[in-house]
């Protein structure tokens, strides 16, 4: 990444990024910072924000896939997906509303999340290696964020933005992967009572398992595998729904059950205090 003076241009990004996600507004495109279409920086950019986010004691608990739709890639000009890191503390318990503010322009999307029991260590890993590996599946919400205002991201911009990850809600009742055709699941999702989205997990790149390998692969080649304990959050399922205060959201994954969150308002969360 030193190479053409790039290295400069990663740090700088890498910072602005960075404040707008302490100061909580929203921040102009990084790719004009970066060498155009350079995929490669972007993710040193983000390979900054995850080592930064080490050094101050975040605990990374797995890897988010995104970009897994074919409609989404060909908005972005690119014809594969991309990832970005999970820390604990971006893990939303059920029940516990997001409190104001904590994001800067949320959207919601339900996705099928996979916990390695072992590691993923093979550079061509197979079905069965992944089959293996995983200990169960849960339906899951992502709720994706971008530091870049309003939504105005190419595909190194996402990237050097964490994969555009906000927050993750993991449902809590685990499924063998032997219980349960992936590939197959029909999935809905509401907001406030109302579906706004629908899909199955051949809308995720084909299967989530099949995301799940390009990412065991691509982490491989980068010398970071999969490991034991990791949570892996396939891909979205169907379209994502921007969220508000107030907003209250439920998936139901065929066969994985229901996962939910709620997004507090700013009125209700003054009138308690």
């Amino acid at each position: 990444m030193s190479t053409h003076g790039s290295a400069p241009a990663v740090t700088e990004a890498a910072a602005v990024l960075a404040e707008a996600a302490r100061t909580g507004v929203s921040c102009p495109p990084v790719r004009s910072l970066l060498p155009e279409a350079d995929i490669k920086a972007a993710y040193a950019v983000q390979r900054q924000y995850v080592e930064s986010g080490l050094a101050a004691g975040r605990r990374l608990v797995g890897r988010k896939i995104g970009l897994t739709s074919p409609a989404v890639q060909r908005q972005l000009g690119v014809d594969q997906p991309d990832f970005g890191a999970l820390f604990a503390d971006m893990a939303v318990p059920e029940g516990e509303p997001i409190a104001p503010g904590r994001l800067l322009q949320p959207k919601v999307e339900a996705e099928v999340a996979l916990v390695l029991g072992a590691d993923l260590p093979h550079r061509d890993p197979t079905v069965a290696d992944l089959l293996r590996a995983t200990a169960f599946a849960l339906p899951a919400l992502e709720i994706v964020d971008s530091r870049i205002a309003d939504w105005d991201i190419t595909i190194v911009d996402t990237v050097a933005d964490n994969a555009s990850c906000g927050l993750f809600v993991l449902g809590g009742t685990p499924v063998p992967l032997d219980r349960v055709d992936l590939r197959g699941v029909r999935m809905t999702l509401t907001k406030n009572g109302e579906t706004v989205s629908r899909g199955t997990g051949a809308d995720c790149l084909g299967g989530p398992l099949t995301a799940a390998l390009w990412l065991a692969s691509t982490l491989v080649g980068l010398g970071d595998p999969l490991r034991a304990g990791d949570i892996v959050l396939t891909g979205a399922l169907g379209p994502m729904a921007v969220a508000t205060e107030g907003d209250a959201f439920s998936a139901h994954i065929e066969g994985l059950g229901t996962v939910a969150t709620a997004f507090a308002s700013a009125t209700a969360e003054g009138a308690g205090a």
